[in-house]
């Protein structure tokens, strides 16, 4: 069966979302999350490519882009190609880094743009990494919140605050407390079979024990620090329960958690 045909936004915003292959780290040092960022702004500034956020997890990316010119699909394989030449050779390792093409959705009205920047800029927060979004280095929601930083050009954030009201001070102060609401939307990962509830991070960790430590009971793994920090790193990293869930899941205090950070 042949590849679904993309489907292009008339408003020419999408939501874009790259995954690494087997759901494997994409990102393993600050160098690593630099170097993406950095491939992103120079294709912005070769192309017609607007970037409006952008949130940079350990194993995916999410970004909300506006190409007017209907070459997004030629824009993002420029940018995974250069990405993945730059990992496979700084890790000397070859193979796909991202998994399969680039997930788009096409954003075609104000309310849906505007959920969607919030859900980018709340994937850290999902994923228990912190509290709020301002305390996640690795997203454009600084950009929002102190758009006057003149150093940095990559985010348009001023074209969606200008949006919210023309008062700069109002806006920010409006797009936090947006940003803070709980959205009721669907994004297009929701379907990816991540784990988000209870029993299905107990299924989820049912399946990786079998895989990694056959025969091995969950007691087991607890008694052995190194064994139990390997399946609290794959809980945080692959699956979006809270530390609070996962500390629930495990039987194990909610610092233990805390302390097995992604990317650390």
């Amino acid at each position: 069966m042949g590849r679904l045909q993309r489907k292009y936004s008339t408003t020419g915003f999408y939501h874009i979302m790259l995954r690494g292959n087997e759901r494997k780290r994409i990102f393993l040092d600050d160098e690593d999350r630099h170097q993406f960022i950095d491939t992103l702004a120079k294709k912005e500034a070769d192309t017609d490519l607007s970037v409006y956020a952008y949130c940079l997890m350990d194993n995916h990316v999410h970004m909300v882009l506006r190409d007017d010119k209907n070459e997004i699909s030629s824009i993002m394989k420029g940018i995974a190609t250069s990405y993945a030449m730059f990992f496979n050779n700084k890790y000397q390792r070859v193979g796909h880094v991202f998994q399969g093409r680039f997930k788009s959705e096409a954003i075609e009205d104000e309310r849906y743009l505007m959920a969607t920047i919030r859900y980018v800029h709340n994937n850290p927060v999902q994923a228990g990494l912190v509290e709020q979004p301002i305390q996640y280095k690795w997203s454009s929601y600084d950009y929002y919140v102190n758009p006057k930083k003149t150093e940095r050009k990559l985010v348009d954030s001023e074209f969606i605050l200008e949006m919210i009201s023309t008062d700069l001070p109002k806006a920010i102060q409006e797009f936090e407390l947006f940003s803070r609401a709980k959205g009721d939307a669907e994004f297009m990962d929701k379907d990816e079979g991540i784990a988000r509830t209870l029993e299905e991070g107990q299924e989820c960790l049912n399946k990786y024990l079998k895989k990694t430590w056959p025969g091995a009971s969950k007691e087991d793994i607890i008694k052995d620090t190194i064994k139990l920090n390997t399946v609290i790193m794959e809980m945080r990293t692959n699956t979006r329960l809270s530390i609070r869930k996962i500390a629930e899941l495990l039987g194990v205090n909610r610092g233990m958690v805390e302390r097995v950070r992604p990317g650390s």
